[in-house]
C-alpha cells in the first residue's frame, strides 16, 4: 500500500464555543492510523487502510496573542495551534474545516469571517457545522441558497437571520450541501 498524505483537519475555535460540539474532532483522531496502531487487537488490515491524520486547533491572531488558552464551556480550556493568518491553516491546505458551536449571539470579526469563507469555496476542503457553529456558518454566507440543518429549538431564529437557506433539521440531525455539511440537536 502506499503512503498518502495525511487528512488535516482544522479545528476553527475563534472564541468560546460548546465542548461536547467540538468533542467530535476526537472521531477523527480514533479513526487515524496513529490511534489504531497503539491497539494490538486490531486485525492488521484495519490498521493499514487508516489514514495519518493531523489536527489543528486555530482561533484569531487576537485571541491567541491575548490569551494562552481558548475558554470552553464546562470550565475547560484549551491551547491554539494555530491562528489564521498561519499559512499551514490556508484554503487549499486543509481537507476539513470543524466548527464547533459558539454563543448563538456573538458577533466575528471581518478576518474570521473572510477565513471561513475562503474555505468554503474550496472545493477541496469540507466545511462541518456542529449545533449553534451554523450561526458562524451563516454569518460567514455558507448558508446562503443551501439545505442546511442546526438545533431544532433554533431552526426559526436561523430561518429569520438566513432567509434563503432551506432548513431540514426537524427531520434529520445532519445534511450534506455540497462541500457543507451541517448538524444539529
Amino acid at each position: 500500500m502506499s503512503k498518502s498524505s495525511p487528512v488535516k483537519i482544522g479545528v476553527f475555535v475563534p472564541g468560546e464555543c460548546q465542548l461536547l460540539d467540538l468533542a467530535c474532532v476526537d472521531v477523527f483522531c480514533m479513526m487515524s492510523k496513529e490511534y489504531l496502531s497503539v491497539l494490538p487487537m486490531l486485525p492488521k488490515h484495519i490498521t493499514d487502510i487508516a489514514p495519518s491524520v493531523e489536527i489543528f486547533y486555530i482561533t484569531s491572531p487576537e485571541a491567541k496573542t491575548k490569551a494562552e488558552t481558548i475558554l470552553l464551556t464546562a470550565n475547560l480550556n484549551i491551547r491554539a495551534t494555530h491562528d489564521i493568518t498561519d499559512a499551514e491553516v490556508q484554503p487549499g491546505k486543509l481537507d476539513v474545516v470543524l466548527v464547533p458551536g459558539p454563543d448563538p449571539s456573538a458577533s466575528w470579526e471581518k478576518p474570521i469571517i473572510d477565513f471561513l469563507q475562503a474555505h468554503s469555496r474550496c472545493e477541496t476542503t469540507d466545511v462541518l457545522s456542529v449545533c449553534t457553529g451554523i450561526f458562524l456558518c451563516g454569518a460567514a454566507g455558507l448558508l446562503d441558497g443551501r439545505t442546511a440543518c442546526g438545533p431544532r429549538g433554533l431552526q426559526d431564529v436561523i430561518q429569520k437571520k438566513h432567509p434563503t437557506v432551506k432548513l431540514v433539521g426537524e427531520k434529520y440531525r445532519w445534511i450534506q450541501d455540497g462541500n457543507f455539511w451541517s448538524s444539529g440537536k
